[in-house]
């Protein structure tokens, strides 16, 4: 054993700052950096737009509000409109125009306008349309649509007309208003004068206007032509937004109008600001419908100034981040280059004898110096019989074969192979070498590492045909290219009722027919990989059963069949023998025999075979069988066309072959139309399926007092004028009941 203590083989095992781990833990810092300012710039980013979001959200949520207030008030002042037009000062004015009568309407006008502060003015029409008296001069020289006079009006009654908003000089100022008229009518309908009721857009949006969570966010009221007629904004800090009333927001505006066109609610990111906008309807009949937009807009700048505080912080906290980052980056290099500057001396130490594996230290001369207890038990030798032994007879090496070592561990400074022995415990023995050299006085070292790989290799083997075998969960069983079980699951040893399989052939378990087509399924397994037949076990092993069998092979390197995975599953379970109705198979099942077609064709009942159905299916492509060598190819489409009916076969239905690429398939309790049917659809899945091509099918019904040979020489007559027939593939022959 290595006792005394160890000097430094070199100086250079002293802490040093080379060129380039300098570059290197520069490289760390600067992509450090970056990475801190590209992620924080992001966060900063996401957070700012989260912000414009929420504020969007609540803003349209407010817009909502303000968007049904103001429909609310148009209703409201329709109504209002409504009753002064039926008020009793005004009928009695119309009934009986005189002074008194006009002074007191004037009068009551007066104080409702100077009461409700939308209410600019209200207006009385004569039946032509000319203005009686007013109680503003502003809006008695405004003239009454055409449209709305005389018997080219398509309203009247009770209705309420709304008109589109419009300007009007109040005050020295431009007012956005809206005017709405009701029809004045006697009795026989005729119209003895009209009555209009001005209402201010820009008073009805003032008072609105604390529904906003904020009295200075900007409201604007546009049309569906761009048109401002509410919400100016004094002194503009957005270039291009309309200044004046009547201005267009299309022209200014145009990506922003464009958006907004383009549908009736929803948000705007642009350069300055982040808008919200939303189309609200003023009235709903569909001769007076009137569509605003109201839009509403935040500064970036003052979504940035909101997120300032958070900039701040997370600014902030990616700087102490980066030194603190830059500090570990720092501790790690200097105790990796510590940690290095002391690997070598304790290197050997610590892997020779704090580990499992077996070490020996050989000297130049190819003689152990030491070793652990390890290394004894792996090679079954006292620790003090490796002392001084040679390397060359603890590996079992001739003079030639121990030359070509050493000149690979004096090239390579490194070897590694394995190691058989008979005489120690373990089998197999992974061996490595290394060369190591003192820089001092130039000698050289070699550690040899022994670990034990048998139980290694022998798992992995293990695992290997565990996995194959368990590749399926139902009945499994591996075995060589000649079929000899390697390997089998409890499932296949249950369905075939045996203890052990192990040595067993295949072929053996099953059929004649199976053992015949070996060879063709083993070629068949080297060019496509894989099979799937029906089969059946013989000597009544699983009880005798028909089973879906798929054989998968694994080939080696030279891509030749190393393993076989076989899978069974049970098609049907076979009833008891002395049952004579047992002789029906399950439906899940072929008959291969006449007779048990016939058998079962016999057992059904009058009534069952009164109503049944025969169909012959014809799965020969044209042109398949012109060679004799397609008759294989013929079957294998005639086992794949089986399967996949089986798979959606109703329970009722039993099917049977009855030629080389001919099925039958008996169908108790079904009428000819329901046959036909259900033979559209066998064949649009097959055709689904891949499966569907050049098959035809013939279709004949029961007539009474029939055996099966006469049923099935119908369905050929079906069969017949189905082939002859271009467009379709299925026919009929003898499908009226006869009684």
């Amino acid at each position: 054993m290595l006792t005394r203590k160890l000097p430094l083989l070199i100086n250079a095992q002293g802490i040093q700052w080379s060129q380039q781990r300098i570059l290197a833990a520069a490289s760390q810092i600067g992509i450090l950096i970056i990475s801190v300012i590209i992620f924080t710039n992001i966060i900063i980013t996401l957070g700012e737009r989260r912000l414009q979001e929420d504020w969007a959200t609540q803003r349209y949520s407010e817009l909502q509000a303000v968007g049904t207030l103001i429909a609310d008030k148009v209703s409201f002042q329709q109504f209002r409109t409504q009753m002064f037009a039926t008020s009793e000062l005004l009928n009695r004015y119309m009934k009986l125009p005189s002074e008194p009568n006009l002074a007191k309407l004037q009068d009551n006008w007066h104080i409702i306008v100077d009461n409700i502060p939308e209410l600019l003015g209200i207006a009385l029409y004569d039946p032509q349309g000319q203005l009686k008296f007013a109680t503003d001069e502003e809006f008695g020289h405004h003239a009454l649509p055409p449209s709305l006079l005389g018997n080219s009006r398509n309203m009247g009654g009770n209705e309420i007309y709304t008109s589109p908003l419009e300007f009007s000089p109040v005050n020295g100022k431009l007012e956005p208003y809206l005017y709405q008229l009701a029809w004045l009518e006697n009795p026989d309908q005729t119209v003895r004068g009209y009555l209009v009721a001005y209402n201010s857009m820009s008073r009805m949006l003032q008072n609105i206007k604390p529904a906003y969570s904020s009295q200075q966010a900007p409201l604007m009221m546009l049309d569906t032509q761009g048109l401002l007629y509410s919400g100016v904004i004094e002194s503009p800090t957005i270039g291009r937004l309309p200044e004046t009333m009547g201005g267009s927001l299309k022209q200014s505006y145009p990506a922003l109008w464009r958006k907004i066109a383009a549908s009736n609610f929803g948000q705007f990111h642009g350069d300055d600001a982040t808008f919200v906008y939303l189309k609200v309807e003023l009235t709903t009949q569909y001769e007076t419908r009137r569509e605003y937009f109201l839009l509403s807009y935040v500064k970036n700048d003052d979504i940035a100034a909101k997120f300032e505080q958070w900039r701040n912080i997370l600014m902030g906290g990616a700087t102490l981040f980066t030194l603190l980052a830059c500090f570990v980056i720092y501790l790690t290099h200097s105790y990796r280059m510590v940690h290095r500057s002391r690997d070598f001396c304790i290197d050997l130490a610590n892997r020779l004898f704090n580990t499992d594996s077996g070490y020996i230290i050989v000297n130049d001369a190819g003689r152990v110096l030491s070793a652990n207890p390890m290394a004894a038990k792996l090679l079954s030798l006292q620790i003090d019989e490796l002392s001084d032994r040679s390397l060359q007879r603890i590996l079992h090496m001739d003079d030639d074969q121990f030359h070509a070592l050493s000149e690979q561990l004096i090239a390579n400074h490194e070897w590694q192979g394995e190691l058989d022995s008979d005489a120690s415990e373990c089998a197999r023995l992974s061996v490595r070498l290394r060369l190591e050299i003192d820089m001092n006085n130039g000698q050289n070292y070699t550690l040899v590492t022994f670990e034990d790989v048998g139980e290694l290799k022998h798992s992995q083997e293990e695992a290997k045909l565990n996995q194959l075998l368990n590749d399926n969960p139902i009945a499994t069983v591996l075995s060589d290219a000649k079929g000899v079980i390697i390997k089998s699951n409890q499932a296949f040893n249950t369905l075939m009722q045996v203890k052990d399989s192990r040595k067993l052939q295949i072929t053996d378990l099953l059929n004649e027919e199976f053992k015949q087509k070996w060879p063709q399924i083993s070629q068949q397994l080297m060019i496509k990989g894989t099979w799937q037949g029906q089969i059946f076990s013989s000597n009544n092993r699983a009880n005798d059963a028909c089973m879906l069998a798929t054989l998968k092979s694994h080939l080696d390197s030279s891509n030749d069949i190393e393993y076989i995975v076989c899978t069974f599953e049970r098609a049907k379970s076979r009833l008891h023998a002395n049952d004579p109705k047992s002789l029906v198979p399950h439906r899940s099942t072929i008959f291969s025999d006449r007779r048990d077609l016939e058998r079962y064709f016999n057992d059904m009942s009058q009534a069952k075979k009164d109503f049944s159905s025969l169909m012959l299916l014809d799965i020969a492509a044209e042109g398949m069988l012109s060679h004799m060598s397609d008759s294989g190819q013929l079957e294998s489409r005639q086992k794949e066309v089986e399967i996949q009916l089986l798979r959606e076969l109703p329970n009722r239905y039993q099917m049977s072959r009855w030629q080389l690429g001919k099925l039958i398939i008996m169908l108790p309790d079904t009428d000819s139309d329901q046959a036909h049917y259900f033979a559209i659809d066998t064949l649009a899945k097959l055709k689904d399926n891949g499966l569907g091509e050049g098959i035809c099918i013939g279709i004949a019904a029961y007539q009474g007092g029939q055996e099966l040979e006469q049923f099935l020489s119908n369905a050929e007559v079906a069969l017949k004028r189905a082939k002859q027939t271009d467009e379709q593939n299925i026919c009929q022959a003898f499908t009226r009941q006869m009684f």
